[in-house]
């Protein structure tokens, strides 16, 4: 994991049932941390950045992640869009172009 970027689209794992799919990110986050190796970044976009907000039990394993060095970096234009500025528990505003900056130095992984 740790040249890989994750990339995560969403807040809900899957196209299935939401609070299945919600159980799921929160499992793969839970198992991710536990992790030898961490990602070198997670980066969140659309409605991937609800989960960096209290509405989300993932944003307590995203908080984890963070503290062990892992950058949690949240799309300033899906923030704003969502209006959830000054919702987020976790994370840092970035943009498309530092995602885009990352992507060209680390294997993109696309959770959705």
């Amino acid at each position: 994991m740790k040249n890989k970027l994750i990339f995560l689209t969403t807040d809900s794992l899957g196209d299935g049932d939401r609070e299945l799919g919600t159980q799921l990110l929160e499992t793969f986050f839970t198992l991710l941390k536990q992790r030898e190796q961490l990602p070198a970044a997670i980066f969140c976009v659309n409605r991937g950045v609800f989960a960096l907000t209290e509405q989300s039990l993932t944003s307590l394993h995203l908080k984890e992640l963070m503290d062990n060095n892992v950058p949690v970096l949240a799309c300033a234009t899906c923030v704003d869009y969502y209006h959830l500025r000054e919702q987020l528990t976790v994370g840092e505003i970035s943009s498309m172009g530092h995602f885009m900056e990352l992507a060209e130095q680390y294997e993109v992984l696309t959770i959705s």
